[in-house]
């Protein structure tokens, strides 16, 4: 049995890259998601959380225990340095993470969801295709300040350390619009699973249909 075909999902924050996973999902495409593997990687008790809590001391845990992930947030955005070091730690474990998840799905093709899928690379050799969720740059401010309670500046902060839309619409081999109502993902989800469905067959040497 061939390897299913991984799509590389991705997009710049706030452009709706979970709605169009879920729209995936709701046709049976599988889904790892590369933010979840990191949550699953660095919960309390893993190796992960306790390298995090070595590298940054008892500031990184918050009251409840587990990792304080705002402040973390907040310091990796304002700090260069520091986001090398949590990433050092963290991507390798995510790695494994993601290609364990990979290694269980059974459809013929499914997504990886990354958001730093272009910006970090490591990734990239697992990638069929690129798939971008793009929208104009203000409706993805104004929906992160909608949803999180980020101040515009903190999100413009991390759309900093991300491409620019048109660095990422430029690599990708497939986009799904997402500047308009949500009803509106549905035929182009439909469009593409079609399409990866399609060339997934190609690849394993069978019709579509089979």
């Amino acid at each position: 049995m061939n390897a299913p075909l991984v799509i590389g999902l991705t997009g710049g924050i706030g452009s709706g890259k979970s709605e169009v996973a879920r729209a995936f999902a709701a046709r049976g495409v599988e889904v790892a998601d590369a933010d979840q593997a990191a949550h699953a990687v660095s919960a309390r008790g893993t190796a992960g959380y306790d390298a995090v809590v070595a590298a940054f001391g008892s500031e990184a845990v918050g009251g409840s225990g587990e990792l304080d992930r705002p402040w973390l947030r907040r310091l990796v955005f304002a700090d260069a340095e520091a986001r090398g070091r949590l990433e050092s730690i963290l991507h390798p474990l995510v790695r494994t993470f993601l290609e364990d998840a990979i290694a269980t799905w059974r459809g013929a093709y499914g997504l990886l969801s990354a958001p730093l899928l272009l910006e970090r690379g490591g990734l990239l050799p697992r990638i069929a295709r690129v798939l971008v969720v793009d929208c104009p740059e203000v409706e993805q401010v104004r929906r992160v300040v909608n949803r999180s309670g980020f101040a515009p500046e903190d999100v413009r902060a991390v759309m900093a350390t991300q491409l620019t839309r048109t660095e990422r619409l430029a690599r990708a081999d497939d986009v799904i619009d997402n500047s308009g109502a949500l009803a509106d993902l549905a035929p182009q989800v439909a469009r593409l699973d079609g399409l990866y469905r399609e060339f997934a067959a190609r690849r394993a040497g069978a019709p579509a249909g089979a």
